[in-house]
């Protein structure tokens, strides 16, 4: 699946300078052109249902063929409702507010200045993603309304289909009166793409936002040259305080496990108040069992629960995306404190208690991209947030951090506004 006849370097190095160039073409587009663009590809979307489901055909019998597991079989495959909500996701961008040209603050000087802080696009953002094909659309999308041009690379195994779906987003471009090239998508699954990408394509991409497992992921935060968007592992925590309310602490914690196991947001490990481990603790880790959930704890927790196995160091920073929890008993909110911050991969952490100085506490001291309480992890997420799309969760701690949605795609610039002042 290698349609180029180029050296790999040579391709990636043009798709910058073109990206580079259709960059500046969207940081000055309005706001309605950005919008028309999203909407006339959501069009397209709904018109080439066809084309796009034979192209995703081809991508599904050849994973069959390699012997792709169930799920990533279903990540892969495309129908009429994938594609529906593909296409009303991108009308769902085109009506969020657009954070280009937004006033952050401004400020007036003893001088007479005027200072703003004003929002602005990032540049070129490349994108680089697995098996989903719909993440073409979103990651496409939600670039072009925050201004940015950018440059995705879809995993192999969806080549069809996302070149499919990208046709689309150009037709809703050039409807528009905007570049083809502010979205574009890299023609080949040679692995030299990837590379070419984290080297920055000649200083062309601005950010990389990696979308995939830990592999994929580990791979660009080694290698990359330029700045990350991402988080490793979702190595998230919930902890049960001795104040919790006992309903709420089994119906949160079997959420935060149960509800979708194979997420980023779905916890990991349960810590529970010792005082309270005969009483609230019990029942949650009963309810957990109950809904098939497999439990590996500490000598204390097996004491609690017959049916858990025994777990070892590994387990407490263990990212298991499966109906596996690891639990511990801790010593208060310090203890939960202590032990997030030796485990934790700073995604999302919750605490469960009606003792608002154990929660402030909690929320305070815990330095994780999203903290709740009192609520489930499964929240963490940009669309739950009232952000609408995300392109990712970032757990770095410069520039994006938590949901990855339109503002964290942009950066500001200061607009100075003098009457003829000079500076003694």
């Amino acid at each position: 699946m290698n349609e180029m006849t180029r050296p790999v370097a040579d391709v990636m190095s043009d798709l910058g300078v073109q990206a580079r160039q259709a960059s500046y073409a969207l940081a000055n587009a309005p706001t309605e052109t950005k919008n028309l663009a999203l909407s006339e590809a959501a069009k397209a979307l709904r018109a080439d249902i066809n084309g796009i489901l034979e192209a995703n055909a081809k991508d599904v019998a050849k994973g069959k063929e390699v012997g792709m597991s169930a799920s990533f079989l279903d990540r892969l495959t495309l129908d009429a409702d994938r594609i529906e909500a593909m296409a009303a996701g991108l009308e769902a961008i085109a009506e969020l507010p657009d954070p280009i040209g937004d006033i952050m603050s401004e400020w007036d000087r003893p001088n007479g200045l005027h200072i703003e802080r004003v929002r602005t696009p990032l540049g070129v953002i490349g994108v680089i993603y697995e098996s989903r094909p719909n993440v073409t659309a979103d990651a496409g999308a939600l670039c072009l309304k925050s201004g940015n041009a950018s440059i995705l690379r879809g995993g192999s195994d969806s080549y069809h289909s996302s070149r499919a779906i990208h046709a689309c987003l150009v037709k809703g471009l050039t409807a528009a009166g905007l570049p083809a090239s502010a979205i574009q998508i890299v023609p080949t699954t040679d692995r030299a793409a990837v590379g070419e990408m984290l080297k920055g394509l000649g200083g062309n991409v601005d950010v990389i936002v990696p979308r995939g497992g830990k592999g994929l992921v580990g791979r660009v935060q080694s290698e990359a040259r330029v700045p990350v968007f991402s988080h490793l592992e979702g190595i998230c925590h919930v902890y049960v305080d001795k104040a919790a309310d006992a309903d709420k602490a089994k119906a949160i914690v079997v959420n935060a496990k149960m509800r979708r196991t194979g997420i980023c947001g779905a916890a990991e490990t349960l810590l529970i108040d010792r005082s309270i481990a005969q009483t609230i603790g019990k029942d949650v880790l009963a309810a957990l069992s109950e809904e098939g959930c497999s439990i590996r704890g500490s000598a204390d927790v097996l004491a609690l629960c017959p049916a858990a196995d025994a777990a070892n160091e590994d387990d407490w920073s263990t990212e298991y995306l499966d109906s596996i929890i690891s639990v511990c008993l801790v010593d208060g909110v310090e203890g939960a404190i202590r032990h997030i911050a030796t485990y934790s991969s700073s995604h999302t952490e919750s605490i469960i208690t009606e003792d608002a100085a154990a929660a402030d506490r909690f929320l305070k001291e815990v330095d994780s991209a999203i903290v709740m309480h009192n609520a489930s992890t499964q929240f963490a997420d940009g669309g739950e947030f009232g952000m609408g799309a995300e392109i990712g969760i970032a757990t770095g701690r410069m520039h994006a951090r938590g949901p990855v949605g339109l503002e964290q795609l942009t950066s500001f610039k200061y607009r100075v506004h003098g009457t003829g002042q000079t500076r003694p």
